[in-house]
């Protein structure tokens, strides 16, 4: 019998610099009233000199392995989800990460999904568990966004965040663990989420540094209209696909982008009062950590218990989506 997957340790890493709105309100027109009403967002993390997607992921995923009770030697393989990698191009965040843990034998690779990158990761590995060819993996969202804002630009500067968390996967017979998925992608509206230069199609140069080509260019309104309709298609999808209704799940934990996102969601699903956790007013949009930091912070809260039902959906640039229907051990 193919084994099951199951999260065996969490663990998460959030700088300890935090910008409230009203720090915002001196870089730009804009004030606290204005970013909670249209985000919900009161404050962000910001990373320090010398932090990286890398040293943010490797805290993270200490603490996972610390939790899980394991060492980094016995890991088979490392799945990082960022935007934001250390090195653009190579070698991979993930790499660097398996370096510093130590954990020579697993093989290691970034996976760029944007915001849905934790849950594209999540899906990714627990096929390699559920085949059985690896037994332990792990699995890091980890983002700088702050390096990649443009501090002039209101309508951006304001939602993103710093932060990093990761989990480990482990093989078990009990059953549970992934149920459903689904991985999505509209590739014909990639320009409604963008860094513009600094790839192969625009590569770094005096012109695209002055034209303040690689900072985040979002079309708000197109991915607001994107969001709204895309997270609860792929609730009702997913239950659908494992035979159950929606108001079977005990915890939904969307990407936490814009709070009206996750509460028009919350509504078209019907979901039970205390269904769906939301931790976005304290960091903001940390892109593909803020899944795997909400899910650290559902559990120590206590509103995930064995047996519970939990749906995990990532949206974002690309444009992306991903969804998995947990049955969590």
């Amino acid at each position: 019998m193919s084994p099951y997957a199951r999260v065996a340790g969490l663990g998460k890493y959030l700088p300890e610099r935090v910008m409230p709105n009203a720090e915002l309100e001196r870089l730009v027109d804009t004030s606290d009233e204005w970013i909670r009403s249209r985000s919900g967002i009161a404050a962000r993390r910001i990373a320090a000199e010398g932090e990286t997607a890398a040293t943010l992921g490797l805290a993270a995923a200490r603490a996972a392995l610390a939790d899980a009770g394991l060492d980094a030697a016995d890991l088979d393989l490392i799945v990082v989800g960022t935007s934001t990698p250390d090195h653009y191009a190579y070698p991979s965040t993930a790499c660097l990460i398996q370096a510093a843990l130590g954990a020579r034998r697993a093989g290691a690779f970034d996976l760029a999904a944007a915001c849905s990158g934790f849950v594209y990761g999540l899906v990714v590995s627990a096929q390699f568990v559920q085949t059985g060819a690896y037994r332990h993996v792990l699995v890091i969202g980890s983002e700088v966004n702050s390096r990649i804002l443009d501090w002039q630009d209101r309508g951006t500067c304001v939602l993103f965040g710093d932060g990093a968390a990761a989990v480990v996967l482990t093989a078990t017979d009990a059953p549970g663990g992934l149920l459903a998925f689904e991985l999505g992608a509209d590739g014909s509206r990639a320009d409604s989420l963008i860094v513009p230069a600094g790839g192969s199609r625009a590569p770094a140069s005096h012109e695209t540094v002055e034209g303040r080509q690689h900072y985040i260019r979002m079309d708000g309104p197109e991915v607001y209209r994107f969001s709204t309709l895309i997270v609860p298609e792929v609730v009702e999808r997913l239950c659908a696909s494992a035979g159950l209704a929606a108001s079977a799940i005990d915890l939904l934990i969307p990407h936490q982008a814009n709070s009206r996102i996750i509460q028009s969601a919350a509504r078209r699903l019907a979901l039970q009062e205390g269904a769906v956790f939301v931790n976005l007013e304290r960091y903001g949009n940390t892109s593909a950590a803020s899944v795997p930091i909400a899910l650290c912070e559902a559990l120590a809260e206590g509103r995930l218990q064995s047996g519970h039902l939990l749906a995990l959906i990532g949206f974002g640039a690309g444009l992306t989506w991903a969804g998995a229907l947990w049955r969590w051990h």
